[in-house]
């Protein structure tokens, strides 16, 4: 009777420790590369420089891969569309892997999906580019308040060629 209790005990206790190890293995893991804050500040400070230098006073983001802010820099003088403006374009950017000109023309395609009809801190319209180590992205830089998008776009783009060199 003994026997059989400690047979039935380490029976069980085998098929417990079993599955546990089964659900643990199970699990995937996820790796990706992080914008570091410093990264983030010298593209905001190159984006900005760039604009300056054509006589724009311009705010600027920067957003993680997630789409969350991680700088802020708004410009000296009227706010205009700047800080909300950019937050949303380096959402954009970030979150649908592509510059918001590309998006924009994207979703402008008749019968396209617009996922902006789900997500409503999509934004459209020139001004934010995609941050990306490789193929991953791992960020979005916008800009506002250069006379046009496209402005807006080329010194966002000088802000991510400044620290392109260090994405790898």
């Amino acid at each position: 009777m003994i026997r059989s209790r400690a047979f039935v005990a380490a029976t069980t206790l085998a098929a417990l420790t079993g599955v546990n190890a089964l659900a643990a293995d199970g699990l995937p893991t996820e790796t990706f590369k992080v914008l570091t804050v410093e990264l983030a500040l010298e593209a905001a400070q190159a984006a900005i420089a760039t604009c300056k230098a054509q006589g724009y006073a311009v705010t600027v983001t920067v957003a993680d891969r997630l789409g969350q802010a991680k700088i802020v820099i708004v410009r000296d003088g009227p706010q205009g569309v700047g800080s909300e403006s950019t937050r949303r374009k380096s959402y954009t950017a970030a979150k649908m892997r592509v510059s918001t000109a590309d998006f924009t023309k994207r979703i402008s395609t008749p019968g396209a999906f617009n996922p902006a009809q789900f997500d409503l801190q999509l934004a459209t319209g020139p001004g934010g580019v995609p941050i990306k180590a490789g193929e991953e992205t791992v960020g979005g830089i916008a800009v506002a308040g250069a006379p046009g998008g496209d402005k807006d776009e080329a010194c966002a783009a000088a802000g991510v060629a400044k620290i392109s060199d260090r994405l790898k």
